[in-house]
């Protein structure tokens, strides 16, 4: 029989078709059932399962450590899972702050607990007032979110009047928000009678000397052989510039006695100009050399001033110029 009988055969007539209407209906209808049955089945095993497992009231996790947190959650048959992070100032950091469901309420074995952990106190950096008029140093206090706390003022050879001269908490050190920065201003010159202690280092010992004379104190000198400036160069001082100081004040100077050798007559020109905008700038040189780093100088300048420094060539490889604790130039000695 060819292929074209059979076909004709059994499919062509109607009335010896194999695949009817009623055997479809009938395959349907077995199909159905056995999905209405697998069905069934697969929610009764579920239900079964997770009705076997143990109720449990959740624990109190809130002001635990992540790694306390998981341990009483796993006591527990509980799981848990980071739903995110929020700052709050009376929670430490890295403690549970709250979690979905509460505690207390009964649930079974298996289920996860929502966890949102405290990231402490929003912290802001404290910027740099130094050199800033007060109304200034308020306003950037303001932008930072922090406050101004108490303002004390002091004589000053240098500040203008109304100049912050120092700040506490000091600048960039990380505070919580809304923290009160205390400052001292600058009340301008002093008036008469009263003796400030100048800046003298990098000056010539003389020049103190003379000073001492003139106002009727007593200056003490200590040697530094090791120093890096030439000698008779004052590197360091007691008590600090600007400190209101009398006849008996304790007034301690120390100065460079460098005896220049074979090699050491000739010195480095350090020249550094400060930026003309802004305020004033903490500006710190440092020497860099085989008995380690050696500061040379340290202190405020004003917007447009220019620091010139002498170092002899055997005693730094390299100098770093820092402006307010930053560093902005590295030259080499040569």
């Amino acid at each position: 029989m060819g292929l074209k009988e059979f076909y004709q055969r059994h499919f062509s007539a109607s009335d010896e078709q194999i695949i009817t209407l009623g055997f479809l209906l009938r395959v349907g209808s077995v199909g159905f059932a056995l999905c209405v049955l697998t069905y069934f089945l697969f929610s009764w095993t579920m239900e079964t399962v997770i009705h076997n497992r143990k109720e449990v009231i959740i624990p109190d996790i809130s002001g635990k450590s992540s790694v306390s947190a998981l341990q009483v959650l796993s006591e527990n048959n509980l799981a848990m899972k980071i739903e995110g992070y929020e700052f709050n100032e009376t929670v430490p950091i890295g403690t549970v702050l709250r979690h979905t469901p509460s505690a207390g309420v009964t649930v079974r074995e298996g289920k996860i607990i929502k966890v949102v952990f405290s990231q402490g106190g929003e912290s802001v950096f404290t910027p740099n007032l130094i050199g800033l008029p007060l109304r200034n140093a308020e306003l950037m206090l303001r932008q930072r979110q922090l406050g101004l706390g108490e303002v004390s003022e002091s004589y000053s050879l240098k500040a203008e009047k109304g100049t912050v001269l120092s700040q506490d908490p000091k600048p960039e050190l990380s505070v919580s928000k809304n923290t009160m920065v205390q400052v001292t201003v600058s009340a301008g010159h002093p008036p008469a009678g009263i003796i400030m202690m100048p800046d003298f280092r990098q000056k010539k010992k003389d020049e103190a000397q003379q000073w001492a004379s003139q106002n009727g104190v007593t200056v003490n000198m200590t040697e530094d052989p090791g120093s890096l400036f030439p000698g008779g160069t004052i590197i360091d001082q007691k008590p600090d510039p600007d400190t209101v100081v009398n006849a008996e004040s304790r007034i301690t100077l120390t100065y460079s006695s460098r005896k220049g050798g074979a090699g050491e007559d000739r010195e480095f020109r350090v020249h550094y100009e400060v930026s003309q905008s802004g305020s004033q700038r903490n500006i710190r040189v440092v020497a860099v050399g085989k008995q380690g780093d050696r500061e040379i100088f340290n202190g405020l300048r004003d917007p447009g001033s220019k620091i010139d420094l002498s170092v002899p060539y055997a005693g730094a490889e390299k100098i770093r110029i820092f402006v307010n604790g930053i560093l902005v130039e590295e030259r080499p000695v040569k």
